[in-house]
């Protein structure tokens, strides 16, 4: 698909058909997101892919913040990728300082890139995807067991759409852009 209609007509999908994300389709989906840029090539994204039923469940009832909208979507979606990054690396140098004033908020910076890499690549494979952000990243950790080393930066369900949302109203170019 050509970037910018791929760009144009992702959407938030938040309905799923039963039809479940095959292994291979996941990994053609994470070949490309790898491609995602970081914080000098650090690379922090990392792809923890929950398809079990009853763990999708769990996560649904004890880590959503009784957000009851995101439990329905966690509970129904074929996959739920639990994005993490690695801390530390993004935005430090190898000593251990900070090389920008966002210290380690860079991490999220790159998480995001990654994020919506993937949802982008997923989209081009004719999958549907919505990033939510409204969880506990601790208790979400203990459900999938998250390496020592990273932290949860967010969660997306994965498959294939029964839905194709509006477009939402776009800002102008006038409204978004400055020249200085």
């Amino acid at each position: 698909m050509e970037t910018s209609r791929c760009i144009e007509t992702r959407r938030s999908v938040r309905k799923f058909t039963a039809q479940p994300v095959t292994k291979e389709a996941i990994e053609r989906v994470v070949a490309a997101a790898a491609y995602a840029p970081s914080w000098k090539n650090t690379q922090v994204a990392r792809y923890l892919v929950v398809t079990d039923a009853d763990k999708k469940q769990q996560i649904a009832d004890t880590c959503m913040m009784d957000f009851a909208h995101n439990q329905g979507i966690v509970s129904r979606a074929p996959a739920l990728v639990v994005l993490t990054m690695v801390t530390g690396r993004s935005g430090y140098e190898r000593d251990g300082s900070f090389s920008t004033a966002l210290g380690a908020h860079w991490q999220s910076f790159d998480a995001g890139v990654a994020a919506q890499t993937f949802c982008l690549a997923a989209h081009d494979c004719g999958l549907g995807t919505v990033i939510m952000g409204i969880f506990d990243g601790d208790k979400v950790a203990d459900v999938v067991s998250v390496p020592a080393g990273q932290t949860v930066a967010a969660l997306i369900a994965l498959g294939y759409p029964d839905e194709q949302p509006n477009c939402p109203k776009r800002k102008s170019v006038d409204e978004l852009l400055t020249l200085i």
